[in-house]
């Protein structure tokens, strides 16, 4: 048995980290780059250390963004699949107008959204929203729409509803997919939210990576870019723990 078989999901998790490290701390010794233009990891260490509070502070409000913003994103798409999925009409009507939303660049609307919508929480939550719901959306109704014809036929020789089919076949039937959609969402969520921090802003963690960009710390953008990505994978491993223990709900039931 090879030995990284015998590593768990953690254990791979920080092996690819300490790789990552080594080689980020090779990069800066054998190139020469100066600190301002690429700190070491341990110059990076000390940065998130010494600016703690104030990390900790943006954190939590890039946080609070992105869960609301995951939570209603998901909401709203799996309530959109649904109606979609339960009326040929509606779908025939909105399909083409949610793949055409696709052309318009969600990073492009964050500019009127701040302008709409002011430099407060509301703004930013609204961006993670629009970043995940196409995702979530077409994961679950691609997945109602593939039920099995089989399943379907049982229920209605049982004389079950429309609605009932819908809520006891489709929707179990439906939930890996809309699991699959939720993992996107989980990587998708905090990206919405920085975004619409880089435009207009004056809390968040990407607020405090221009901040200190503009002011020429570069080990504190760093500080602040790792403490998101750690909250994302964190984000992600948790929503996929969840989506897994949901399919197997599903499948129990």
């Amino acid at each position: 048995m090879s030995g990284g078989s015998r590593l768990g999901p953690a254990g791979r998790t920080m092996l690819a980290a300490l790789i990552g490290l080594a080689l980020w701390q090779a990069v800066v010794s054998l190139a020469g780059t100066p600190p301002f233009i690429l700190p070491g990891p341990a110059r990076v260490a000390v940065a998130l250390w010494v600016n703690r509070a104030l990390i900790a502070s943006h954190a939590l409000t890039t946080i609070t963004e992105v869960l609301l913003g995951l939570a209603l994103g998901t909401l709203l798409g799996a309530a959109t699949a649904v109606g979609l999925a339960a009326s040929p009409l509606a779908r025939s009507l909105a399909r083409p107008a949610l793949v055409f939303s696709q052309a318009v660049p969600v990073f492009a609307l964050a500019p009127l959204l701040t302008l709409w919508l002011g430099y407060g929480l509301t703004a930013k939550v609204v961006m993670a929203v629009l970043i995940i719901f196409f995702p979530v959306t077409s994961a679950f109704l691609d997945g109602l729409m593939a039920t099995p014809a089989g399943y379907l036929d049982l229920a209605r020789c049982m004389g079950a509803t429309p609605a009932g089919i819908m809520r006891r076949v489709r929707i179990p039937a439906a939930l890996p997919s809309l699991a699959s959609g939720l993992r996107l969402a989980a990587v998708y969520a905090p990206i919405g939210a920085v975004i619409g921090e880089w435009v207009g802003s004056s809390r968040g963690l990407g607020y405090l990576m221009l901040l200190a960009n503009g002011r020429a710390k570069t080990d504190l953008m760093f500080a602040a870019l790792l403490v998101l990505a750690v909250f994302t994978v964190a984000l992600h491993a948790a929503v996929d723990r969840a989506a897994r223990r949901l399919g197997e709900e599903a499948r129990g039931g």
